[in-house]
């Protein structure tokens, strides 16, 4: 029992996201063309990140549109019920 609890945690300490999520530090690297290229590496990498998110919006979205119709048909059946009569 042990034994398994120790791998878990070693497991889970070595696969920690927080090491591949460090971005480059561009700002220390004093060449300018390999700074720059750094630079260019990271704008890519927040377009693809902001994408990515914009299609996972998307796709939220998506799933919220059968009920808009139903919605909308509710909105029309409502309409014609006389409030105050």
């Amino acid at each position: 029992m042990t034994r398994a609890a120790w791998i878990l945690a070693v497991v889970v300490l070595t696969s920690s996201p927080a090491k591949a999520a460090t971005p480059e530090q561009c700002r220390f690297i004093e060449a300018r063309a390999e700074r720059e290229a750094c630079y260019q590496r990271q704008e890519a990498a927040r377009l693809a990140r902001q994408k990515a998110n914009e299609v996972r919006q998307a796709e939220q979205q998506k799933s919220y549109e059968p009920m808009a119709a139903d919605d909308a048909q509710l909105a029309k059946a409502m309409r014609g019920i006389c409030r105050g009569c």
